[in-house]
């Protein structure tokens, strides 16, 4: 009986831990990625440095914050790269960003403890971005 029990309660932790959905209120940055790679730089390459370096620094410095690289499979933007940004709320994005998208002070202190990490990035190719910011009803 114990051990039903025991099994029990690692299930519903299991479940609570892995099985979040995204709360009323969270914001969702969804990001389409135009890359222009360097001579000899490959996408896989690229990817894996968003995901073993950029996004690391990303969530680091703004807490709370949770990246993801993406590519598109099927519908207007198939085969695109995009970046998907999960933020608590609306108030969390707006500490670094003013209502016109433009960097706050804060924003702005974030991008330079980001910049070496950008800098890397552009030996790699460069990139720009268009982004939505969706709100969960």
């Amino acid at each position: 009986m114990k051990k039903l029990i025991l099994i029990a309660a690692v299930i519903m932790m299991a479940g609570i831990t892995y099985g979040q959905s995204l709360q009323k209120g969270t914001l969702v940055g969804t990001h389409v990625i135009t890359v222009s790679l360097k001579p000899g730089v490959t996408m896989e390459k690229f990817i894996e440095f968003f995901n073993a370096k950029l996004i690391p620094e990303v969530e680091k410095n703004y807490p709370g914050w949770k990246a993801y690289i993406a590519k598109g499979i099927r519908g207007e933007n198939i085969n695109s790269f995009g970046l998907i940004y999960v933020i608590k709320s609306e108030k969390d994005r707006d500490k670094y960003y003013n209502a016109d998208g433009s960097a706050s002070e804060l924003g702005k202190s974030v991008t330079e403890k980001l910049q070496p990490v950008l800098d890397e990035a552009a030996k790699l190719g460069t990139f720009t971005t268009k982004y939505t910011d969706w709100v969960i009803l």
